[in-house]
């Protein structure tokens, strides 16, 4: 059995999360290799991980998405998620989410104190913007700046102290979970392009509060995706505390994100390799 993880061009191995998947698939008979996004991949399954550079190239991503006849996650549920509009749909759904409103240019109606504005498409920081209360000029030009549609989202205190808790799924159960620290701060550490801000993670063992609310919205998106759970390969449910301590959901990663595998004990990836086998055998 051969897996492919698929990736962009200036990350052909990954970042290093994935590094133990390649021994842990050997382990149970499964080949995995490296391979670059854009050209038809043959594989028995082609798995999506490190392909970060989409925003820039999203109709050719998505394409190519719906052109892999065994890819995990499957293109119905990249087409959804790599619009960050799904936050709506999983609000609508009842998931308690960061307060979100849909805004283009000429948008007015901007939340009274600190805020943010994303991109709708993007990975990680890159053009996010946080906007100092009242500071809606600022704002406009930012959302002017934008390619297309952007989030404006309250922007929730609590991180700068107690960061994002990032709750991971495999084949739909539980797997684990790690922190990730606040990243729009004065100190905030960029990469070399000076584009994305370098996250600084740890372990973590999330709440029974968090637990709950990670449940909840990979229900909720099974349900909105009509996928069942356990055929997701992966799920990433990031978490932070709203201004009353409650787990709101910052964002749902079913596309590409790091699950966190360094931040854990060595048998994470043994999860992942099971899931996988599952997913070759369906």
């Amino acid at each position: 059995m051969k897996v492919l993880f698929a990736t962009c061009a200036s990350l052909p191995e990954g970042d290093g999360d994935d590094a133990a998947l390649i021994d842990a698939l050997a382990d149970v008979g499964v080949h995995a290799a490296w391979a670059e996004w854009g050209t038809p991949l043959d594989a028995d399954l082609v798995v999506l991980r490190s392909t970060w550079d989409y925003p820039e190239r999203l109709p050719e991503f998505l394409a190519w998405c719906d052109a892999q006849p065994r890819l995990v996650n499957p293109a119905s549920v990249v087409r959804w998620n790599t619009d960050k509009a799904y936050l709506v749909d999983l609000a609508r759904a009842g998931v308690p989410i960061v307060p979100t409103a849909l805004a283009t240019p000429g948008f007015t109606d901007w939340p009274d104190g600190e805020f943010v504005v994303k991109p709708t498409v993007g990975a990680g920081s890159r053009g996010v913007l946080r906007v100092a209360a009242g500071d809606h000029g600022t704002a406009a030009r930012h959302l002017a700046s934008l390619d297309g549609p952007a989030l404006v989202q309250p922007y929730q205190s609590r991180v700068d102290s107690l960061g994002e808790t990032a709750v991971v799924f495999l084949g739909g159960q539980y797997s684990h979970a790690f922190a990730k620290g606040a990243m729009l701060t004065p100190d905030a550490e960029y990469d070399e392009s000076g584009l994305y801000v370098l996250e600084r993670l740890s372990g973590a063992t999330p709440t029974p509060a968090q637990r709950r609310v990670a449940e909840d919205v990979l229900d909720a998106a099974s349900a909105l995706l009509s996928v069942p759970r356990h055929e997701l390969l992966y799920a990433r449910v990031d978490l932070v505390p709203d201004a009353t301590g409650s787990p709101v959901l910052m964002e749902l990663e079913l596309v590409e994100p790091s699950l966190g595998f360094r931040q854990n004990d060595l048998t994470a990836p043994l999860r992942f390799a099971s899931a996988v086998r599952t997913a070759l055998s369906r």
